[in-house]
């Protein structure tokens, strides 16, 4: 079978286009609805996009319904994740200090003597 190649695409292209003799701005719409016709807000007389059911109450409304979604940790799962960072805390924090201990001689004896 033969390859489809990049000619014979655009061949193709051009026989559709010729054949519908629409113009740019009509097939730039009917693409646009044939791919997004939830995307088609009424506008109002100012010309900005209104929102069906918009603003904070709708905000709110959706910020439940993904809280609901949520799959909550239980206790024994916070407190197991609690004394893992605090003991991730330590280890590092000793890290530190006794990184500090080691240089600090150093620092005070030869970089600013």
């Amino acid at each position: 079978m033969a390859r489809n190649t990049r000619q014979r695409r655009r061949q193709r292209r051009r026989a559709q286009n010729g054949e519908e003799k629409q113009s740019v701005s009509q097939r730039a719409r009917s693409r646009q609805q044939a791919v997004r016709p939830a995307a088609q807000v009424p506008k109002t007389q100012t010309g900005a996009r209104r929102i069906p059911g918009g603003g904070f109450r709708r905000f709110v409304g959706e910020s439940v319904a993904e809280l609901k979604k949520v799959e909550w940790p239980s206790q024994a799962q916070v407190m197991q994740g609690t004394v893992v960072v605090i003991i991730a805390c330590l280890i590092v924090g000793a890290y530190l200090w006794i990184a500090d201990l080691t240089f600090k001689p150093f620092v005070r004896d030869i970089l600013l003597k």
